[in-house]
C-alpha cells in the first residue's frame, strides 16, 4: 500500500534515507537496548548483530493497509493490536519498556517484533500508533522522527493531533484515534469495539484511513467539532470512571447493612440496568425517580443522618448527586421552587 504518497521517487528517497540512518541508529540502539524475536538472524543492543542487517524495511503494497507499529503494550495497545490483526492489518512491531508487557503482546501476536524503545520501531512501519497515557504523548512525540510517507496517531481521548507535530517530517501526517471503550479486560474490550464510537481527527488525507481502521475493528468513526475534545473526554471519563466511582459509593453504603462487594452488585445491579434502560427509552429526565422527584425532605434528612453516622465517606457524593436530581426535577416542572429550596437546605445539613 502507498497510503499517503503515490510517488515512486518518494518511496525511493525513503528507502535511501532509512539505509543511511541505519548506521547512526545502531549506536543508539546498542545504548538503549531492543528485544527482538530470537528467530530473526540479526539482533540489536546487547545481542549480537549480523553484519548485513538482513531484515527488510517492510512496505505495504498498492491497495493494502499500512504496516503498523504500536508504542505501548498496555491494555489499549494490546487490544488494538489484537483487533487490527484479526481484521487483517499487518501489525509488524510493538515498543514498550516493560518486558512483561512485550512478552504478553507477542504471546497474543506471535512474530511481532518487540522493541524496548519507541524510536527503534519507526524504521519498520508506515503507521505508528501511540497507545500511551495522555501525559506521555507529547514528550514521546518529541523523541520520534518520522520519514516522508509515514503517519503517526495517538489514542488519547483528550489531546488533539497537533501534539504530534514534533515527530513530523515533510510528507508525514498525524492524527488521533480514540475508541470509546473501557479497556479493563482484553476479551471484553475486543467485544465492546463492535459498534463502539471511535473519535478520529487529523490531516485530511489521513482521515479516510482512520475511518477504515475504525470500521475494520467494528467501530463507528466519528469526527468531533473543533475545540470539543476535552468536553467529549470529560463525559467519557464520567461514563466509565464516574460510574465506577458511583458503584464504589454504593458498595460503601451497602457495607453498613452487611453486604460485601459481590452482594452489593448482585442486589443493586438490576436497578442500575433498569435505570439505564429507562433513560434510553424515556430520556434521562424521564427516568428520574426518588425523593428529589417527590419533594420528600424527610427522606433526605434520614439518608444524610444515616450516612454521616455510618458511611461518612459516601456523604459528599450522595449530596452532589441528589443536588443534580433536584435540578432535573425542576427542569421537568414537577418541583415547586419553594420545595426545591427546602430539599437543598436539608441536603446541606442546615435543616
Amino acid at each position: 500500500m502507498r497510503p499517503w504518497d503515490e510517488s515512486d521517487e518518494v518511496l525511493q528517497r525513503l528507502a535511501e534515507r532509512r539505509a543511511q540512518a541505519d548506521g547512526e541508529r545502531l549506536a543508539a540502539v546498542r545504548e538503549h537496548g531492543i528485544d527482538l524475536d530470537p528467530a530473526v538472524r540479526h539482533r540489536h543492543g546487547e545481542i549480537e548483530h549480523a553484519s548485513d542487517h538482513s531484515h527488510p524495511h517492510t512496505h505495504s503494497g498498492p491497495g493494502e493497509r499500512p504496516v503498523t507499529g504500536i508504542v505501548g503494550a498496555g491494555p489499549v495497545g494490546l487490544a488494538l493490536g489484537v483487533a487490527l490483526a484479526r481484521a487483517g492489518w499487518t501489525v509488524e512491531a510493538v515498543a514498550s519498556r516493560d518486558a512483561g508487557r512485550r512478552a504478553r503482546f507477542r504471546a497474543h501476536l506471535p512474530g511481532v517484533r518487540a522493541f524496548a524503545e519507541a524510536a527503534a520501531l519507526v524504521d519498520d512501519v508506515e503507521l505508528v500508533i501511540l497507545a500511551v497515557p495522555d501525559d506521555a504523548v507529547g514528550p514521546l512525540a518529541s523523541s520520534l522522527h518520522l520519514f516522508a510517507g509515514q503517519a503517526i496517531i495517538h489514542t488519547s481521548g483528550l489531546l488533539g493531533a497537533e501534539v504530534l507535530e514534533p515527530a513530523l517530517a515533510a510528507g508525514s501526517q498525524a492524527g488521533a484515534f480514540h475508541p470509546l471503550v473501557a479497556f479493563a479486560d482484553l476479551d471484553r474490550a475486543l467485544a465492546a469495539l463492535h459498534g463502539a464510537t471511535i473519535a478520529i481527527e487529523g490531516d485530511v488525507d489521513l482521515l479516510a484511513h482512520l475511518a477504515d481502521m475504525a470500521e475494520a475493528i467494528g467501530g463507528v468513526p466519528v469526527r468531533l467539532p473543533p475545540g470539543t475534545k476535552a468536553a467529549y473526554h470529560a463525559a467519557a471519563v464520567l461514563a466509565a470512571g464516574g460510574i465506577t466511582a458511583l458503584l464504589d459509593v454504593i458498595r460503601e453504603i451497602a457495607a453498613v447493612v452487611g453486604l460485601d462487594e459481590a452482594g452489593a452488585l448482585r442486589i443493586y445491579r438490576p436497578l442500575l440496568e433498569q435505570t439505564v434502560a429507562n433513560a434510553a427509552a424515556l430520556g434521562i429526565a424521564g427516568a428520574l425517580t426518588g425523593p428529589a422527584l417527590r419533594g420528600d425532605a424527610g427522606t433526605l434528612l434520614a439518608h444524610t443522618a444515616a450516612l454521616a453516622a455510618s458511611a461518612p465517606g459516601a456523604l459528599p457524593a450522595y449530596r452532589a448527586l441528589v443536588e443534580r436530581d433536584i435540578d432535573m426535577a425542576q427542569r421537568r416542572g414537577v418541583l415547586a421552587p419553594e420545595t426545591a429550596a427546602r430539599l437543598r437546605t436539608v441536603l446541606a445539613g442546615e435543616a
